[in-house]
């Protein structure tokens, strides 16, 4: 369900930059949008949870930033042009989108068995949203010659037996955000695809038993911060530098094999 943006707000004056990020209620959504809110980037921040999303708003707001808090779902593609709509109407420009928002389907799940729900679930929250909040925001970002940043995965590049939707869908982006590159590069925007392993966040809570926060040894396994900062450093870069593709592993990534 989408929700209306904060409305009574005007166009501000403040001059510091403005990153969109969705996802932003927890887990690297949220850990990015404090990041950017202690470096003095202003933030507006997208998810389904408004009461979780309110929260990390407060924190950016604590951290000395602006921060816009607007409850969006981005299977909907009307609410996630009102989501940028709100961003420019706030701050007078968008910088920086963090395509972020994600979910999984039940793990080991044999494929006659999936529920069709779980297919469609993955599929429109990461491919139809990325490909909305790619559409509504690149306008704004082309004016900007601003930073677009896809959160992908690890399974985006490697197979994945236990979730070959979720794998998929990341697949998928990865083709997409490679190709928006070489379609808005010349533009001047700057797209970075970011794939982390595994994060210690509460991915997972909607489908699986257990959460990744749950599944994962926290002291060998990513944070959300890391991925903040992997993130940062992409959308720091100066043009004509960017940073096409970051892969960010635990060390031990290749043990595997």
């Amino acid at each position: 369900m989408g929700s209306s943006p904060n409305v009574g707000v005007t166009e501000s004056s403040d001059t510091n930059p403005v990153a969109l990020i969705t996802g932003a209620s927890s887990g690297i959504g949220a850990a990015t949008a404090r990041h950017f809110a202690h470096s003095g980037t202003n933030v507006v921040l997208a998810a389904r949870n408004e009461t979780s999303l309110t929260a990390v708003a407060d924190d950016c707001e604590a951290a000395g930033s602006n921060a816009l808090a607007v409850p969006t779902d981005v299977t909907e593609y009307d609410a996630v042009a009102a989501l940028v709509d709100a961003t420019i109407d706030r701050f007078g420009r968008l910088d920086t989108v963090v395509v972020n928002a994600g979910i999984g389907e039940k793990r080991d799940v044999p494929m006659s068995e999936l529920p069709l729900e779980q297919f469609e679930r993955v599929t429109e929250t990461n491919v139809h949203g990325a490909y909305y909040t790619t559409k509504a925001a690149l306008p704004a970002l082309s004016d900007a010659n601003g930073s677009l940043v896809f959160v992908g995965s690890y399974k985006g590049k490697h197979p994945s037996t236990s979730t070959p939707v979720y794998a998929a869908s990341k697949w998928w982006l990865r083709g997409f955000a490679l190709s928006v590159a070489g379609r808005v590069g010349p533009d001047g925007v700057g797209v970075t695809l970011v794939n982390p392993s595994g994060v210690t966040t509460g991915f997972g809570s909607e489908f699986r038993e257990r959460t990744n926060d749950a599944a994962l040894d926290d002291a060998s396994t990513l944070d959300p911060s890391d991925v903040a900062a992997a993130i940062a450093y992409a959308v720091g870069q100066e043009a004509p530098a960017t940073v096409t593709e970051l892969d960010l592993n635990r060390r031990d990534i290749y043990e595997r094999f």
